[in-house]
C-alpha cells in the first residue's frame, strides 16, 4: 500500500486512497467544519473593529489612496491572525511529535520555546510512553480519514492521576494536542472519528487495524500552562460525528441537485415609468 495523499477541494481536505485513487475520503476536520459556528461572525467583526480603532491614522492614510485596498486590509484581520495561529500550532505540533519520539530538540524559535519548555514538564509528570504519533486513520466504512496526533500508553492511579514511574494502571490513549487558547466540544467528535476507524496507515503505506484504545484525552497546551484532560469519545458521541458526515454530503454534492431549472418564468423584466424616463 502507497502513502496516502491529500488535496483542498472546495474549501475541505480529501485523503486520497494509496492504491485506488479515485476514492478519496473527507478530511475528519472537514467533515466537523459541518458545524454551525455563529460566534465567529462576531469574533470576526470584533477583530475587525479592534484593528480599525487601533490603526485610524494608518487607514485613513490608506483610504485616501486606495479605498478598496483599505477595506479589503480591515476584512482581511480575522484571515491573518487565524493564519499566524495557525502557523504558531503546525510548528508546535512538528516539535511535540519531535519530542514525544525523543529527539534533542535543542535551541527552538522565541516563539516555540514555552511549549518546548510545558511540553517537556508534562513529558515529565505524565511519563507517556509512544505508541503511534502522526498517522493517518481511514474508514472504509464510514468513509472518512484523518491525521491524528498520537497513541499513547499511560500509567494511572486509582483516582485517574499518571504515575510517572508507571506503578500504576496502564490505559491506552488517543491524544490530541490543542494549542488553541481554549479547549472546545468538537474534539471530542474529532478524536472519536480517529478511534472508530478501521485502519492506520503509516508514512511508509504499511496499515494495520485501528488498536482498541481505552480512552480519550487532550492535551491543552498554551505558552502559560498545560492541561490533560479526558474526552469522550463513546459510542453516543460518535453517532454525532456520523450525523455531520451525513451533513457533509448534503453540503458538497446533494445540495446542488435539488433546485432544477425554472419550468415557466416572465416574459421580460418589467421596466417603470421613472427607469423610462432616466
Amino acid at each position: 500500500m502507497g502513502t496516502v495523499r491529500t488535496v483542498q477541494r472546495g474549501g475541505s481536505r480529501f485523503y486520497i486512497h494509496p492504491e485506488r485513487p479515485e476514492i478519496k475520503f473527507p478530511g475528519v476536520t472537514s467533515v466537523i467544519a459541518m458545524l454551525p459556528k455563529p460566534f465567529l461572525v462576531f469574533w470576526s467583526a470584533k477583530l475587525t473593529a479592534e484593528l480599525a480603532v487601533d490603526s485610524l491614522p494608518f487607514v485613513q492614510q490608506m483610504a485616501e489612496r486606495d479605498r478598496q485596498g483599505a477595506i479589503d486590509y480591515l476584512k482581511g484581520a480575522s484571515r491573518r491572525y487565524t493564519k499566524i495561529r495557525a502557523d504558531v500550532g503546525s510548528r508546535a505540533h512538528d516539535l511535540f511529535e519531535r519530542m514525544i519520539r525523543g529527539e534533542n530538540v535543542g535551541r527552538v524559535h522565541p516563539d516555540l520555546e514555552p511549549y518546548r519548555v510545558l511540553f517537556a514538564d508534562f513529558l515529565l509528570k505524565v511519563n507517556p510512553e509512544l505508541i503511534r504519533a502522526e498517522d493517518v486513520a481511514w474508514s472504509s466504512t464510514h468513509e472518512y480519514a484523518g491525521s491524528f496526533d498520537a497513541i499513547l500508553r499511560v500509567w494511572l492511579d486509582e483516582d485517574g492521576k499518571p504515575t510517572p514511574d508507571r506503578s500504576g494502571t496502564a490505559v491506552v490513549l488517543m491524544v490530541d494536542w490543542k494549542t488553541s487558547a481554549a479547549t472546545y466540544a468538537d474534539v471530542a467528535l474529532q478524536m472519536a472519528a480517529y478511534t472508530h476507524a478501521d485502519l492506520i496507515i503509516a508514512p511508509d503505506g504499511s496499515s494495520e487495524p485501528m488498536p482498541e484504545v481505552d480512552g480519550a484525552a487532550v492535551l491543552h497546551i498554551t505558552p502559560d500552562q498545560w492541561a490533560l484532560k479526558p474526552v469522550r469519545i463513546d459510542a453516543e458521541v460518535f453517532d454525532f460525528f456520523l450525523t455531520l458526515r451525513k451533513v457533509f454530503v448534503w453540503d458538497r454534492n446533494v445540495s446542488k441537485t435539488v433546485i432544477g431549472r425554472a419550468i415557466a418564468s416572465s416574459s421580460q423584466k418589467l421596466v417603470t415609468g421613472t427607469q423610462r424616463r432616466a
